[in-house]
């Protein structure tokens, strides 16, 4: 991967995406209009989703790395969409693929009749295209296209990818993020990054940016795009609404109210009201998405080895799933159930007396000196706070002193950031999910060796670990058997060996909707995104 940190400048907004009472819309704003290719429709038909941030932080799909994941996935097309019930990656633009025997050739041969929203088509120039611009912009998630060294347009509908080393392009190419497949041709002369960020798109999704509101509680609207590949016989919602709603309360009372079809998340309290609440529907569905505890093994007190399985081992994990009432379930390592590499046996358990005895080791805890510590975590974040008065109580009694701090993303990242060590975090909270369907994303993006920091939280520098790390696309390609212990050897290196994390859970999302909205499912790759195209509006 080039210049892998300063790719890693991650969704900003979006890891605070479950903080959101925290975070408000700015002020000011413009507004957008797109009228070609869309349809009036009536107002039964307007599918309305609330969200607790900010829906748009950048409008182009090359850099795109934010909240508007679920906005962006109902307007752009990638070649391929995750299954989570196959577990695989299967059709979008792309209807069929192949791979040469040693993973470095891929041939893609897309669907027929596809066009942008610009009524230009979508052929296998303009796929290359896309690709090409997105890997020469370097955003965030351009990282997913590293393995490709050249793009080759076999005839208008095959496209073949020849890799640097082998790699899953298949799955690679449904990622969440910068896999997004436009028109580079949408400006004209004109300078393409500009006139994204005006609020136009340039997508072949089922739906087109209708109006843009920057930091109205309104603030985004789709319309059905005519021209869309996958039609429009039947029922279907032909206008998409985003709204803005911070408070959770109020956004339950929208529901009820049926001001609006979807809440994306409700704490414990409200979900529970909502499954017994008539003409609501709930779905609770497990995530891909952890939270993570991250000690700082560079500076400050956690450098000993010794405290940091201690904190380890102070953390109430039973204690926690209990007080999260149903928000989360026990995680066993860094790698969620459904995803490659994920397993059973390893299992954090609490464990009182192994870390006194490690901190008096180091001369701290019961009978020694105080510990101090400064931890870091999302300013509103409910599930987060709950982590944090646990862990502190706890800590309390073992003679250490945790100084919390509940700050904005922004604030948070930077001081974890920091080029003075002195000044960074003893413990940084905070979530993480894959940008696509593989673990890849904890082990490359928080856990390998960087300069600038960037997510690499620990602050850990291992060589021997980094390349370990590098050989995990190549493995998933070739060798899954082999990539599943290449995956269970790392997660013991961090979190046994080094002691540089822990999981404490795995996040379970909650959400309401009406209930004359039918069809709606959850898939985990993409965090918090309906695919409305797929839904029925019922009466």
């Amino acid at each position: 991967m080039v210049e892998r940190t300063s790719r890693r400048m991650r969704r900003l907004l979006v890891l605070g995406l479950v903080a959101a009472l925290a975070l408000t819309g700015c002020g000011g704003g413009s507004v957008a209009e797109t009228t070609a290719g869309t349809t009036t429709s009536p107002k039964d038909s307007n599918f309305v989703y609330v969200s607790n941030l900010d829906v748009i932080t950048d409008w182009d799909p090359a850099t795109s790395y934010s909240n508007e994941v679920i906005a962006m996935q109902n307007i752009y097309d990638s070649l391929t969409v995750y299954n989570p019930v196959t577990k695989r990656a299967g059709a979008r633009l792309a209807t069929r693929w192949t791979s040469s025997s040693d993973g470095k050739t891929w041939t893609f041969t897309l669907r027929d009749g596809v066009t942008f929203h610009s009524g230009r088509p979508l052929d296998a120039t303009a796929v290359k295209a896309s690709i090409e611009r997105t890997k020469r912009l370097a955003g965030p998630a351009a990282y997913i296209w590293d393995c490709v060294e050249n793009i080759t347009v076999k005839d208008p509908l095959t496209v073949e990818f020849t890799l640097k080393y082998p790699a899953p392009l298949d799955l690679i190419a449904s990622a969440d993020y910068s896999a997004y497949i436009y028109d580079t041709a949408a400006a004209g002369s004109g300078d393409l990054t500009k006139w994204f960020q005006q609020g136009k798109d340039a997508g072949s999704g089922p739906y087109s940016v209708a109006a843009w509101k920057k930091g109205q509680s309104s603030e985004l609207t789709l319309r059905a795009y005519d021209g869309y590949w996958g039609g429009w016989d039947g029922a279907h919602y032909k206008n998409v609404e985003f709204r803005v709603t911070p408070n959770l309360n109020a956004a339950w009372q929208q529901l009820l109210r049926g001001e609006v079809s979807y809440v994306q998340r409700l704490n414990p309290a409200l979900y529970r009201k909502a499954d017994m609440t008539a003409g609501v529907r709930t779905l609770q569905v497990p995530s891909f998405q952890n939270m993570l505890v991250l000690f700082n093994s560079e500076s400050g007190p956690l450098k000993d080895i010794r405290l940091r399985r201690a904190m380890q081992k102070a953390i109430d994990y039973d204690g926690l799933i209990k007080a999260l009432k149903g928000a989360g379930a026990k995680a066993n390592g860094l790698v969620p159930e459904g995803l490659l590499g994920h397993s059973s046996k390893i299992a954090p358990q609490q464990d009182i007396p192994g870390a006194t005895t490690l901190l008096q080791q180091a001369g701290y805890g019961p009978g020694g000196k105080q510990l101090e510590l400064t931890l870091t975590y999302a300013e509103g974040d409910d599930d987060e706070q709950v982590l944090v008065d646990q862990l502190t109580q706890t800590l309390s009694q073992l003679n250490v002193k945790v100084n919390a701090l509940a700050m904005q993303w922004n604030a948070q990242w930077d001081q974890g950031k920091s080029k003075d060590p002195t000044k960074r975090q003893d413990i940084f909270v905070m979530y993480w999910w894959p940008d696509y369907a593989d673990a890849y994303s904890w082990f490359l993006n928080v856990f390998h060796s960087g300069d600038p920091v960037s997510f690499n939280l620990t602050y850990m520098k291992s060589k021997a670990l980094d390349g370990q790390i590098d050989k995990l696309p190549s493995l998933v390609a070739t060798d899954r058997s082999a990539a599943e212990k290449a995956y269970l050897n790392l997660q013991r290196t961090l979190i046994d060996e080094n002691a540089v994390v822990a999981v404490p859970w795995v996040s379970n999302y909650q959400r309401a909707y009406l209930g004359n909205v039918q069809g709606y499912t959850d898939n985990p790759a993409y965090p918090n995104v309906v695919f409305v195209h797929d839904l029925i509006p019922g009466g």
